[in-house]
This record gives C-alpha cells, structure tokens and sequence, in this order.
C-alpha cells in the first residue's frame, strides 16, 4: 500500500507546485498514481481507493486546464 501512501502525499502537496515545469511534472505523476491505483482497485474493489482516485484525478484537471491556458478570441 505504499502507492496509496504516495497518493496521499502527493493530494496534500498540490499547492507546492508553483512554475509551470512542476505542473507538468505534478500532472505526469498524478496520472501514474491513478494508473497504479486503478490496478490495485481492479483487485480488492476498496471504495476508499476509489475516492482517492477520483480526488487525483480532479487535481490533473485543475493542472492541465491551468497549462493549456484560456482559449478566448
């Protein structure tokens, strides 16, 4: 369970990523601990895995909507 422990880590750590190379780094490794995850989900069927999945994956949004920037004419 030491992923877990590292997605833990990594969701209370969100407001550390400050430049634009930590985003992009930050937004690569939450989609491998959600990949991780999703295996060990895949077995045991924890609803707490699922919530910190779902939790992640809402942060990469956030850092990728912030990356691509606003698309206004």
């Amino acid at each position: 369970m030491e992923i877990l422990k590292k997605a833990l880590e990594f969701e209370e750590n969100v407001s550390t990523f400050k430049s634009r190379d930590e985003r992009i780094r930050a937004s690569h490794t939450a989609k491998e601990l959600v990949l991780s995850l999703n295996e060990i989900y895949k077995v045991d069927k924890d609803p707490e895995i699922m919530d910190v999945m779902k939790r992640i994956t809402a942060i990469k949004q956030k850092f990728e909507k912030r990356l691509k920037g606003r698309l206004t004419p």
